[in-house]
């Protein structure tokens, strides 16, 4: 970030003295009377005008690849900020299951920081990022989970876990709305009738939700034979 903001403070400067030369040119053709060839100082202004800009144009140029290569880099970190997001909200929405769980940004920056000064350095910047990510990751559930009354701790880990596999892709809405709802939105009455004796209707209706969720990417449901399967 500071040679970002030092790239584009540079540019900004660049761009500034070559707006002042070109004024400067400009003022001076206004001012000349006769023949331009035979003013001297206009000459010198307009060779020390070229050069100018031929050194501007390549530190815009130089400045332009770096640009693009500091974003690289830059974008090599994504997964841990995006991380650091996702337990941000993890530890913010606890607060709507006891007021007493509220915590500061300032706090959580404090975590963040922390998390990306004590994990393991190496060279290779994709395990660099794993190790932040995963260090970051412990960190903060260590420290929140501390503060968490015993029956809070496992809704914490659940929360903090469905988001990072939401996240990541590897979980679509659909299967977290199947997880928390299941078979509770059929009705018992609507649905193919319960052949088992031994099942209640709840875990039944479970079974037949379950046996038409298309999981992620899937078209055609994992468990769509679960029901006859049971029945075997």
């Amino acid at each position: 970030e500071e040679s970002l903001t030092q790239l584009l403070k540079e540019v900004t400067n660049n761009t500034k003295a070559l707006q002042v030369l070109d004024k400067q040119l400009l003022q001076r053709l206004s001012a000349s009377s006769g023949n331009l060839l035979d003013d001297v100082e206009l000459i010198e202004v307009l060779a020390n005008t070229k050069a100018k800009a031929k050194e501007v144009e390549t530190k815009l140029r130089d400045a332009a690849e770096k640009k693009i290569e500091i974003n690289e880099k830059r974008e090599q970190y994504r997964p841990v900020a995006t991380r650091g997001s996702v337990l941000y909200f993890c530890v913010v929405e606890m607060s709507l299951v006891n007021w007493m769980y509220n915590t500061s940004l300032n706090q959580f920056l404090g975590l963040f920081d922390y998390g990306i000064d004590h994990s393991e350095k190496v060279q290779l910047t994709n395990k660099r990022v794993e190790n932040i990510v995963g260090y970051l990751t412990y960190t903060v559930y260590r420290y929140i989970n501390r503060g968490l009354f015993e029956k809070d701790k496992r809704t914490f880990v659940l929360m903090a876990a469905l988001k990072i596999l939401f996240t990541a892709g590897k979980l679509a809405s659909a299967d977290v709305g199947l997880f928390l709802k299941s078979g509770a939105a059929l009705d018992v009455k609507a649905e193919r009738a319960n052949p088992f004796k031994w099942m209640p209707d709840k875990v039944w209706l479970n079974v037949l939700a379950l046996s038409r969720h298309n999981f992620g990417s899937d078209t055609v449901p994992f468990f769509r034979e679960l029901p006859e399967l049971l029945s075997r």
